[in-house]
């Protein structure tokens, strides 16, 4: 059987481009990077538009504290240093993501706009700002993990919008209320801004 297979596909010298990768996607990839505070709603959104565009028929993958704080970005801590080394290697890896042709939709707080701007430029036109926003005190109300009280007590060290800043975008490229907006209608806002994005080198 392998042989076969050798025998009827030619031997290519060099690797697949992107462009190849995303014709057999069917789809343009980007980075959709939602920033805002903790319980401001990025996670809750980026599950919701990853499941959205599943149903459409487009590949994705989420990056967030999850996946990368348990593994890739593990060895790293919350001082000003590390956060910056935190969102240089998740802009590394969501590059990666979209040279292969995956639409990449990143959760993280990213709260400086220093940092957003060293992800913008490793990551280049394929990159676009949402910012999430719910003012600290909605956040801290929702505080669905917790954090915000343990922060209070001391417990969690340099925690953003306690004890370190959060720097708002001045010209994200989208952004989305959800003190003011519920769920169904933050969707609808983001997909309407996505997929227009996505569908622009296959149409």
């Amino acid at each position: 059987m392998t042989d076969n297979l050798l025998h009827i596909h030619p031997v290519f010298d060099r690797m697949l481009g992107r462009a190849a990768k995303e014709e057999k996607l069917r789809q343009h990839a980007a980075v959709f990077w939602l920033t805002g505070l903790s319980g401001s709603g990025k996670s809750t959104l980026a599950i919701a538009l990853e499941n959205a565009l599943f149903e459409l028929g487009y590949l994705t993958q989420i990056l967030d504290g999850d996946n990368i704080r348990s593994g890739i970005n593990n060895n790293l801590g919350f001082s000003e240093d590390d956060r910056r080394e935190n969102i240089r290697r998740i802009a590394e890896v969501a590059r990666l993501f979209v040279q292969c042709g995956v639409i990449t939709i990143n959760s993280f707080v990213s709260p400086t706009r220093a940092m957003r701007q060293q992800a913008r430029e490793i990551i280049g036109d394929d990159f676009y700002e949402i910012y999430v926003n719910a003012p600290l005190e909605v956040c801290e109300e929702r505080d669905v993990k917790g954090l915000y009280k343990k922060a209070r007590r001391g417990e969690i060290p340099n925690f953003t919008g306690i004890h370190q800043p959060y720097e708002a975008p001045t010209h994200p490229d989208l952004e989305i209320n959800t003190a003011q907006q519920d769920l169904q209608t933050s969707l609808h806002l983001l997909l309407e801004f996505v997929l227009p994005i996505i569908r622009k080198k296959t149409q």
